[in-house]
């Protein structure tokens, strides 16, 4: 008999910016999550199509490479699964709304707060 595999949390990072996708992936990895990354909006929605119920964060940048934009997949995102804990961000102000629940973090923000986001996200 084999043993089980232990569950390990998975998020979702959306950011066309190869270095802030790349770090984002390497702290989340290195803190035991399974990380899936997409450079644009229309990728991350095809991983939402199929994963969406088993994801526990999505952090996206607004401007994406794409025709979407990070809050518009933000509103994907959540239609998909309510329960997803959702951080938007931008070194600009927010010009849209974003959907229930979901944050949003202006840059420069702290590789800290990432991992709590992410702890917090598990636990829900």
């Amino acid at each position: 008999m084999g043993q089980a595999k232990p569950f390990r949390a998975t998020a979702l990072i959306v950011e066309d910016d190869i270095m802030q996708r790349e770090m984002l992936c390497l702290l989340l990895e290195e803190s035991g999550y399974d990380v899936i990354q997409c450079e644009s909006a229309e990728a991350a929605e095809r991983v939402l199509e199929k994963n969406a119920g088993a994801l526990c964060l999505m952090m996206t940048d607004v401007q994406l490479a794409g025709r979407m934009n990070g809050v518009e997949l933000a509103h994907v995102a959540k239609d998909r699964n309510p329960r997803l804990d959702v951080v938007v961000t931008s070194g600009r102000p927010l010009r849209q709304p974003l959907p229930d629940g979901a944050k949003f973090w202006a840059k420069p923000w702290a590789p800290l707060d990432v991992l709590r986001e992410a702890e917090i996200a598990q636990l829900s």
